[in-house]
């Protein structure tokens, strides 16, 4: 419970209240919920798996699809469980140190999630304008080391907003407007004139996300110049087809994230802050794997592969993995 210290509330839990108070509608949020996690984890782990135990899916590209997963995994993992359970139990509080922890593993796993985009655009850019030297560009050391980057950075990103968020003193109300803590909720109940550090955290991270986009359109402009020099519309289709499922990725990532921090703030309604929270915690990590999936011919063929087991290897679609990517490509991992 709150405790009075001086003019300041100090706060040691948290209530998240981001659902309606009816216990019917709770009870159908949190089955809503638990349908949405389960499709989320099967999906990626599925992904995980496939790019784990099938060989021709031992390529750069679906070594970072594997991290991506991962991170999609973790991602969805930190609210949506608790919140479940906060419903079915009908208990609302969360921990001052919880709330801390679920700020700071929301932003870092999708800082790391942002980076890593910027990783596999910029593979795309190597297979599509760069394809002589593809492997010695996207050997298995850098690889590697781009996947550490991008963790890395969404630690530190992380760390950086969960300092900014917690370093105020929180007046009055301990009542969290959202179904998890997130900084624009937990922002409306710090005193007055002390959220100034995180958002000038928030504005250098959109300023530093706008860059990091910039590189990402540079990279695919010169992908859309490439493939427009190849001589056969069909070849230019199945080449640029292979770009398809990561803008699909990015643009569903960025525009639910900007349109969730713009829109979120204390005047809008409960409902519509419910909304866009859902459509960047939620959407993402569960719509990825169907992405990747129907997008692309080699996880179809590996998961076909999975299930029929009595399936000759030798007897390979050759044409069809012609559709995403040319046989050298394989050879970087090995």
């Amino acid at each position: 419970m709150p405790e009075k210290l001086t003019n300041v509330t100090l706060i040691t839990t948290f209530l998240l209240m981001g659902f309606p108070e009816d216990q019917v509608l709770q009870r159908l949020y949190a089955a809503f919920f638990s349908l949405v996690y389960l499709v989320a984890l099967m999906g990626n782990l599925l992904i995980i798996t496939l790019t784990t135990i099938d060989q021709h899916l031992q390529t750069p590209m679906y070594f970072f699809l594997k991290n991506l997963s991962l991170i999609d995994i973790c991602y969805i993992s930190v609210t949506v469980p608790k919140s479940v359970m906060n419903s079915l139990t009908n208990s609302h509080s969360i921990s001052f140190v919880g709330c801390a922890a679920q700020v700071f593993l929301v932003v870092f796993f999708a800082g790391a999630e942002f980076a890593l985009l910027l990783v596999m655009s910029y593979d795309r850019y190597a297979a599509i304008c760069c394809p002589l030297h593809y492997e010695a560009i996207m050997n298995r050391g850098v690889c590697v080391q781009m996947v550490r980057a991008s963790w890395f950075s969404g630690c530190v990103y992380g760390s950086i907003h969960v300092a900014g968020t917690f370093s105020v003193h929180f007046c009055g109300s301990n009542i969290v407007h959202q179904f998890f803590c997130d900084i624009p909720s937990l922002l409306t109940l710090a005193c007055s004139g002390e959220q100034i550090l995180e958002y000038v955290f928030i504005i250098v991270s959109f300023c530093f996300a706008f860059v990091i986009f910039t590189f990402m359109v540079a990279s695919y402009a010169y992908v859309v110049s490439t493939v427009l020099r190849i001589p056969s519309s069909q070849g230019r289709f199945k080449t640029f087809s292979t770009c398809m499922p990561h803008l699909t990725v990015v643009t569903l990532f960025l525009s639910s994230g900007f349109i969730a921090y713009l829109g979120l703030n204390s005047k809008s309604s409960s409902s519509l802050n419910l909304f866009m929270s859902i459509l960047y915690s939620l959407l993402p990590p569960s719509l990825n794997p169907v992405i990747y999936s129907l997008r692309n011919r080699d996880m179809k063929v590996a998961l076909e592969g999975t299930w029929s087991w009595n399936t000759d290897p030798d007897d390979d679609d050759d044409d069809d993995d012609d559709d995403d990517m040319p046989d050298y490509w394989s050879k970087c991992f090995k």
